[in-house]
């Protein structure tokens, strides 16, 4: 009886351990989501950057205020998660983006003539 005793015991101890470990694995790094960045930082792309944007339509037009942008019109989000409008910037009309990391860029539209 203790043999069969012992047995059980061990068949259980696998079951649990088995749990456990499935539970500590790391996540699947092609599954992971954009993490969270510091909207304070400095640009680190000249390219608007795709992924899960979490500005709000009122923080991505601050944001453009704030890197010298006026006249911002038709301000939406893209599918890619990239924040684009039309703006001014030193009498030039651009289209400017923000990404889900805080990057401000512009595309150049036309000069505005006197």
């Amino acid at each position: 009886m203790t043999a069969r005793l012992i047995l059980v015991v061990g068949a259980l101890g696998l079951l649990l351990t088995g749990d456990g470990l499935a539970q500590t694995r790391p996540p699947d790094p092609t599954q992971t989501p954009n993490k969270a960045v510091n909207t304070t930082a400095p640009k680190t792309s000249d390219t608007p950057q795709r992924g899960a944007n979490s500005f709000t339509e009122g923080q991505a037009k601050e944001r453009m205020e704030k890197a010298g942008y006026n006249g911002i019109s038709e301000l939406k989000k893209s599918d890619d998660g990239v924040w684009r409008a039309k703006a001014i910037k030193s009498r030039t009309r651009v289209e400017v983006s923000l990404d889900y990391k805080g990057n401000v860029n512009e595309r150049f539209l036309e000069n505005i003539a006197d």
